[in-house]
C-alpha cells in the first residue's frame, strides 16, 4: 500500500509538471479585523488557477516591507513556484548585498505562499511536502497577559479551564498603561518599566500562578529583552524555585555572545531566536549550545524553506523549536506545519484558538482542542482569505509602539 501511494503521488507530481506553473502576481493586503487585530498577509497567484497566502512578521514596518515585496517581485514573477530553493537564494543574495531584516520578512511571506501554492497544486498539506507528520497535533501555548497580579492569574485559570496545558506572559511594566499609538502620534508618552521594580513584580506573578494553576500546568515567561545581563540573571535565580518551561528572550538579541554569560548563569531552559532574520544569527547560539528552544520566526526568518534548515540545524544539537507566532492564522498555520513535519519541538506559541477571532477575514483557519493544534488535511496551509473583505479592511501598516522608560528617563526595550 505504501509503494502504490508513493507512486501515484509521482504520477499527479508529474502531470501536474507537463505545463510547469508561473507566478503571475504578488499582492500585498495590510489589514484590521473588526475587533481591531492587524495583519500584513501577502498573496502569490499562478497561471495554474491556484494561489498562496504567506504573512509579514513585521507589520509596522510595512511600507518599507511593501516596496521590498514589490521589487522582489521582479525575480518571482514569471518563476516557477515549486523552486522555492532557488527562488529563495535568488532574493536573499540576488543583490550581492545580502537580505536586511525588512527583505528577510517579504521573503518570507513569499516564501511561505510559495509553499501553499505547492500543496494546493499536488493536492497536499504543507506539511507532507516537509516530510510528513511526525506528530497528530501541536501542544501550544497561549498568552495570558494581565495588567495586574489578580488579572494575570485570572487569565491563567481561564486557559487552564479552556484546556491549555501552558500559560505565558512577560516582562511587567511597573507604572501606567501600555498603549499602542497611531501613525500620526508615534512618540506616545512612554510607560515606566524601571528594571528592579520589574523584576520583583514578575518573581511575585511567577509565585502566585504557580499556586494557581499548580505543579503540572506548564509557564514560560518572556522577559522581552527588556532587562540587562545583570538583573536577568538575579531574576533567574529567584525564578529557579517554580520551575517555568523556559524563559524567553532574556537579553537583547543583537550580540549572542552573551549567552555564553548567561548559560553559565542562569539555571533555567533559554529560549531565543524570534528577531533573528536568517540562519546566521542562529549559528554561534545552537553550534556552543547557548539556548535549549530556538524561538524561529517563519514571517522573519525566510519563511519556511529557512525555517526548515534552522530545525534540522537545531536538532543536531537537541534544541527543540519554539516557533514564534504572535501573529494571525496565516503565520499559526505555516509554524504549525513545520512542527507536525518535525521531531525537535518543545510547544508552538498560539495567541489564541484557532478559528476563535477574525472569522471573516480568515473563514477556514487550523484547528485547535484541548491545547492542541493541528493542520488539517487540506491542500496546502488550510487556511483562505478573503480578499473582497480584505480590500475593504485596509490599515495603515506603519507606526511605532508605546516606549519604555526607567525612572531617570533612559529608554529600555518595548
Amino acid at each position: 500500500m505504501g509503494i502504490y501511494i508513493d507512486q501515484t503521488v509521482h504520477l499527479q507530481i508529474g502531470k501536474e509538471r507537463k505545463n510547469i506553473m508561473k507566478v503571475t502576481q504578488i499582492r500585498s493586503f495590510p489589514v484590521t479585523d473588526k475587533e481591531g487585530r492587524s495583519y500584513f498577509i501577502v498573496r502569490v497567484d499562478t497561471d495554474a488557477g491556484h494561489h498562496g497566502l504567506g504573512e509579514v512578521g513585521i507589520r509596522n514596518w510595512g511600507k518599507a516591507i511593501t516596496n521590498a515585496i514589490e521589487h522582489l517581485s521582479e525575480l518571482v514573477v514569471g518563476s516557477d513556484p515549486w523552486e522555492t530553493e532557488k527562488l529563495w537564494q535568488m532574493m536573499f543574495r540576488g543583490g550581492f548585498f545580502p537580505a536586511d531584516k525588512v527583505y528577510s520578512c517579504a521573503i518570507s511571506a513569499i516564501d511561505i505562499a510559495l509553499w501553499d501554492i505547492k500543496g494546493k497544486s499536488v493536492n497536499m498539506p504543507v506539511y507532507k511536502l516537509l516530510g510528513g507528520a511526525v506528530r497528530k497535533k501541536v501542544i501550544s501555548y497561549p498568552h495570558t497577559q494581565g495588567k495586574t497580579i489578580d488579572e494575570l492569574i485570572e487569565n491563567c485559570k481561564k486557559a487552564v479551564d479552556d484546556g491549555w496545558k501552558f500559560v505565558r506572559w512577560g516582562q511587567p511594566e511597573t507604572e501606567g498603561k501600555l498603549e499602542v499609538p497611531s501613525s500620526a502620534t508615534p512618540w506616545n508618552q512612554p510607560t515606566k518599566l524601571e528594571p528592579l521594580e520589574s523584576m520583583k513584580i514578575a518573581i511575585e506573578m511567577m509565585g502566585k500562578v504557580r499556586d494557581a494553576v499548580g505543579p503540572d500546568i506548564q509557564m514560560t515567561f518572556d522577559v522581552h529583552t527588556r532587562l540587562d545581563t545583570a538583573h536577568v540573571i538575579a531574576m533567574c535565580k529567584e525564578l529557579e524555585q517554580f520551575k517555568p518551561f523556559f524563559i524567553e528572550d532574556p537579553i537583547r538579541s543583537e550580540n549572542q555572545n552573551t549567552y555564553r554569560i548567561l548559560r553559565d548563569k542562569i539555571n533555567l531552559p533559554l529560549a531565543a531566536g524570534e528577531q533573528w532574520a536568517s540562519k546566521w544569527p542562529f549559528r554561534q547560539v545552537i553550534e556552543e549550545d547557548l539556548i535549549d528552544y530556538a524561538r524561529i520566526d517563519l514571517c522573519i526568518v525566510g519563511g519556511l524553506t529557512e525555517a526548515l534548515k534552522i530545525t534540522h540545524w537545531a536538532e543536531t544539537h537537541y534544541i527543540d523549536i519554539v516557533p514564534h507566532n504572535p501573529l494571525g492564522p496565516v503565520s499559526a498555520a505555516a509554524c504549525v506545519s513545520l512542527c507536525m513535519a518535525s521531531t525537535n519541538v518543545g510547544v508552538q506559541e498560539m495567541p489564541k484558538k484557532p478559528g476563535s477571532f477574525s472569522n471573516e477575514l480568515f473563514p477556514e483557519q487550523i484547528k485547535w482542542e484541548d491545547g492542541y493544534s493541528w493542520c488539517p488535511d487540506k491542500p496546502g496551509l488550510g487556511v483562505e482569505f478573503d480578499i473582497e473583505i480584505a480590500e475593504n479592511s485596509y490599515s495603515d501598516p506603519s507606526g511605532w509602539p508605546a516606549f519604555y522608560e526607567r525612572n531617570d528617563g533612559a529608554f529600555t526595550n518595548w
